[in-house]
């Protein structure tokens, strides 16, 4: 099986800064490229074109999950590789993904290492939705060869695109975060095995896909607080306290006295993010989006716009 079975998916906002890198590593592993642009303020869609990619402009910020959805519905081969646009893929990973993907047809959902800019390997051992015995501190071991985890990270993700359409894709009810976890644990509970592939590597800027702004970190921390309310009510999971929110809220007023405006706008958008999940509020009407509706195989028809 060849890179031609591949579709890399890199949805961008605001990322025309590590776009060129992402892009240029992933042709130079033989795979054509959809970038989903949501609404960015840059040159990222110019620069995705530039670089021979099919670009879908959305005309608003869909979010990440909703995004890919799109780039996985033009899509038209067996496999998508969602790529996060500060990820640089090594040379031979895709292949062996691949590789992985014959080898392991139980499998649905295949991540290689991702090693940080210092070095460091990021495993997921840990998610709201994993077992307690699974959520305990401790070191983490990183595996010795390709092991079945029970999360996998959706910076980089090689995915049997037919399974993914058939389970929904991520959930459309998430702008951004947790839909990774709650998409390989659907993976899951549907039979699937969820595979890390030690010998396959990928740099992994992480955080670099936009420029921060205080603004951008109060909207991040809004989402991850009301993400957290969001799956702990889809999986009947306890909802987080209240006492998580009153430090929030606690940490706000104290950054804003000694006029840390990053830290009070990200601690500000924990707690009202919290607060808005625990009244049962939309994320997507926060953002002025309507209900996404179901998935659908559009293939090579869909047009770039």
């Amino acid at each position: 099986m060849s890179a031609a079975a591949i579709t890399a998916i890199v949805v961008s906002f605001d990322s025309a800064q590590v776009l060129p890198a992402c892009l240029d590593a992933l042709a130079g592993e033989g795979v054509s490229t959809i970038v989903v642009d949501n609404a960015s303020s840059d040159a990222s869609a110019e620069i995705a074109a530039q670089h021979g990619a099919r670009v879908l402009r959305n005309e608003r910020n869909e979010g990440y999950g909703r995004a890919n959805n799109l780039g996985a519905c033009a899509a038209a081969t067996p496999f998508i590789l969602i790529v996060n646009p500060d990820l640089e893929m090594q040379p031979g990973a895709v292949a062996t993904l691949l590789a992985a993907a014959e080898a392991y047809p139980d499998a649905a959902a295949f991540a290689p290492r991702l090693v940080e800019p210092s070095g460091r390997v990021f495993l997921q051992p840990r998610s709201l939705l994993a077992p307690d015995h699974l959520n305990r501190a401790r070191r983490i071991v990183l595996p010795e060869g390709d092991a079945c985890l029970p999360f996998l990270s959706g910076a980089c993700l090689l995915l049997r695109r037919e399974v993914f359409l058939a389970l929904g894709g991520f959930d459309p009810a998430i702008f951004l975060f947790y839909e990774d976890d709650d998409l390989c644990r659907r993976l899951r509970e549907a039979g699937h095995a969820l595979v890390h592939i030690d010998g396959a590597d990928a740099r992994h800027g992480r955080g670099k896909s936009s420029a921060p702004s205080p603004q951008r970190r109060f909207t991040a921390r809004w989402h991850l607080a009301w993400s957290q309310y969001h799956i702990a009510r889809k999986w009947g999971l306890p909802l987080p306290g209240l006492g998580k929110i009153a430090e929030n809220l606690a940490k706000a007023i104290g950054y804003g006295l000694l006029l840390n405006r990053d830290k009070m706008y990200a601690h500000a958008g924990s707690a009202a993010g919290a607060l808005a999940g625990r009244a049962g509020r939309s994320a997507l009407a926060r953002q002025g989006l309507s209900e996404a509706p179901p998935l659908r195989d559009a293939g090579p028809s869909s047009a770039s716009r």
